[in-house]
């Protein structure tokens, strides 16, 4: 009996590392760890002008796809709701993004004040023409 358990224990493990190596090389990691220092350095990413729709894109869209919210319902990006929690202005959106506010994390630390700044100028004229 105590064979059977610890063929069937081995049998498990032998699995899970099959599965383990099986995911490694369908998800490309050791390609993408060969990959990485080809990629550009931080100070020419920082360097690019970047337009507010593509850093809304890569940091805001996640969690606000088309001026929604997936977190909080009546925290959206519509301009009713903006309006309603005290969010009118360019420069209000652009403290909120800083600075963060309850479940919403500060970027301030990660980005740029022109990027903050591109990214309000894009959700204010989104709200403005009703994410359109």
């Amino acid at each position: 009996m105590t064979r059977l358990f610890e063929m069937k224990r081995q049998f498990r493990w032998r699995g899970f590392w099959i599965w383990v190596v099986g995911c490694v090389l369908l998800l490309g990691w050791p390609a993408a760890a060969i990959a990485a220092p080809s990629d550009p350095l931080p100070e020419t990413i920082a360097a690019e002008p970047r337009d507010g729709a593509a850093l809304f894109e890569l940091h805001c869209a996640g969690c606000h796809v088309n001026g929604g919210n997936i977190v909080r319902r009546g925290k959206t990006l519509k301009l009713r709701a903006l309006t309603r929690n005290g969010v009118d202005s360019v420069g209000a959106i652009a403290t909120l993004v800083t600075q963060g506010k309850g479940t919403m994390s500060a970027y301030g630390d990660r980005l740029s004040a022109d990027d903050i700044d591109a990214i309000a100028q894009y959700v204010w004229q989104q709200a403005e023409h009703d994410w359109k």
